[in-house]
């Protein structure tokens, strides 16, 4: 099993910077894509970015330019850097790791989500 812990959510205003974390711990072994998801409400969960072990990484168009995701697979915590951020981007944001336990088998796990709010 696999626990995440996200910290860093809150309120900001428009145009402002917000940085999350999100710690793996116990059996973290293979942990392959770690990444961050958003539900703003009434709206189903979307992509935000997500990131490779060797650092490959992908956002959401929306984000592009603007949020920034690192990891320090030493200390299994993946990081989002949020820049210039909008009213849009409010949303409880979720951490996701996804573990390799053998070819083309994988596990996922869930963090419990931090709410992000950016007023305008």
């Amino acid at each position: 099993q696999v626990q995440l812990v996200e910290s860093g959510g809150g309120l900001v205003q428009a145009g402002g910077s917000l940085r999350l974390s999100c710690a793996a711990s116990g059996s973290t072994f293979g942990i392959n894509l770690m990444g961050w998801y958003r539900q703003a409400p009434g709206k189903q969960r979307e992509l935000v970015a997500v990131s490779s072990y060797v650092g490959s990484t992908n956002y959401a168009d929306s984000v592009k330019g603007r949020f920034i995701i690192s990891r320090d697979n030493a200390k299994n915590t993946v990081y989002l850097q949020m820049n210039r951020v909008k009213p849009e981007d409010t949303a409880v944001y979720y951490c996701k790791a996804e573990r390799l336990l053998a070819p083309k088998y994988t596990d996922e796990y869930w963090g419990q989500g931090t709410q992000v709010t950016v007023s305008s």
